[in-house]
């Protein structure tokens, strides 16, 4: 990420969406359509690349697939969706982790077997990539890409189990790649009439059911979505369900839904969903494990207040991805909620930066200050992290210089000192700030009167707050980037 890149954004390698319409087919629902409203809100997730592939169903062997580098509104226009025609179909929008960003590692990935055409969408990092890549290169594959997505196609056509009669038995397939890998991923795999929505048995990558909901009758529904993220459900008429389990595996067909089998955790581990969907990566209107993502940042900012809090005139945030923080911090210390950035929208990361000057002063491109609600103020900032540290010290000398009385920045996460490997791209830990500054050398580093973070006991009581069932459900989350622990060890 180069320094005139957002020092916040971490890097999430992809969003996975699968739509099957109901009987009778040949449907009148548009598939391809509703699963490119699925990818574009699901671009927060990547934007280097997306793909669909549809399949007709019953009788027809070929895919219809369109991939391409770029923003989904650039690749799928009203000619290519209308060229996409099916009864069924999958979706991908990426950013690259274990693969570089070019367009042979677009997915949805479509191999030709024996048994017909089989696509494959990925979200997540294989924890045991390398191992599992050399056993497919011992039985003789090739493998044209260093994407783990190609890898879980080719270790599901590769690894048949020991019977099978009238065709491959895909759901024993796919239970015997689990097997092999128990981390990190959310799949969505097409054959020629079904959809199959996989979760790993942590659960550490998100995924979700929603009910495509009748246009005309309301009793009825028009088919079936699965996705990394419900937030885009409304907006195509589908309706939350649920999420899919940690280790199940989900058979779409156009009769329905039904779960194939559930795949347990060693030795009894606990569940492992990765808690920075909460902080950062899923978008607030999303619901997670029967909760909305912006309840969860709400609370979090409850329990920053609660843990320290500072004398101040008011409560801001940086736009947009710590305001929900900022509320909650608002309504606990009975401080005012007031704007004191505005974010220009229209600079992307391919601004010029021709000297050292305008590189130091590169925060000014995106934020601007307002100057009526920052002048001879005492302001509490808040932001849901910080990784480099590159981006919050011009944001605040841009406040001083508007004339700000006092900075005092509150994050709402713990400091990030670990790399992820299951799915995050996250800067390594010689790069992140929390790994070289005490809290006290970091404040005084970006030029903030104070500094304070969440603790992580915080977070987490943020996040099962308010959880339904928490009592009756095994309740884990994924802590790797904060502390270290990880569900299982790493493996190469």
């Amino acid at each position: 990420m180069s320094v005139e890149e957002d020092d916040r954004q971490l890097r999430h390698e992809c969003g996975v969406f699968g739509c099957i319409a109901s009987d009778p087919w040949p449907t009148d629902v548009d598939v391809a359509q509703v699963i490119c409203l699925g990818l574009l809100a699901l671009q927060h997730r990547g934007q280097e690349s997306a793909g669909i592939a549809m399949s007709e169903g019953d009788n027809h062997t070929h895919f219809n697939v369109k991939k391409g580098m770029g923003l989904v509104s650039n690749i799928f226009n009203e000619e290519a969706i209308k060229k996409l025609k099916g009864n069924l179909g999958i979706g991908h929008t990426r950013y690259s982790t274990s693969a570089g960003s070019e367009e042979v590692n677009c997915q949805p990935f479509v191999v030709h077997s024996a048994h017909g055409a089989l696509a494959v969408a990925h979200n997540g990092e294989l924890f045991n990539a390398g191992k599992l890549r050399r056993m497919v290169l011992a039985r003789g594959v090739g493998l044209s890409t260093h994407s783990d997505s190609e890898l879980i196609t080719q270790a599901l056509c590769l690894n048949p189990p020991d019977i099978e009669i009238d065709g491959p038995d895909w759901p024993a397939r796919i239970r015997h790649f689990m097997e092999l890998t128990k981390l990190s991923y959310s799949i969505v795999i097409m054959e020629k009439d079904r959809i199959f929505g996989v979760r790993d048995p942590y659960g550490n990558r998100p995924l979700c059911i929603g009910k495509l909901m009748s246009l005309t009758d309301s009793n009825k529904e028009d088919g079936w979505v699965v996705s990394s993220e419900s937030c885009g459900f409304l907006s195509m008429g589908a309706k939350y369900v649920r999420d899919v389990y940690p280790g199940e595996i989900v058979e779409f067909t156009k009769e329905g839904f039904h779960t194939v089998s559930i795949m347990g955790r060693p030795y009894n581990r606990p569940q492992a969903f990765c808690i920075f969907e909460y902080v950062y990566f899923a978008r607030p209107d999303s619901i997670y494990e029967g909760q909305m993502v912006y309840s969860v940042r709400l609370r979090s900012g409850i329990v920053l207040a609660r843990e320290s809090l500072v004398e101040a005139d008011i409560v801001s945030s940086v736009p947009e991805s710590g305001t929900a923080a900022a509320h909650g911090f608002s309504m606990k210390s009975n401080i005012p909620f007031a704007e004191v950035l505005y974010k220009n929208r229209y600079v992307g990361r391919t601004f010029i930066q021709p000297n050292a000057r305008l590189r130091r002063l590169g925060v000014a491109k995106k934020f601007g200050a307002i100057v009526e609600n920052v002048a001879g103020k005492r302001i509490i900032l808040i932001d849901d992290s910080i990784v480099r540290g590159t981006t919050i010290g011009p944001i605040i000398k841009l406040l001083r210089d508007a004339g700000a009385k006092e900075v005092h920045i509150r994050v709402a996460s713990p400091p990030l000192k670990f790399t992820c490997n299951m799915g995050i791209n996250i800067p390594t830990k010689a790069e992140l700030i929390a790994n070289k500054l005490t809290i006290e050398q970091l404040a005084k580093h970006i030029g903030a009167d104070t500094l304070a973070y969440l603790s992580v006991d915080g977070l987490k009581e943020a996040v099962k707050e308010k959880m339904p069932n928490k009592s009756a459900i095994e309740v884990g989350h994924c802590t790797a980037c904060l502390t270290g622990e990880y569900p299982e060890e790493l493996t190469f």
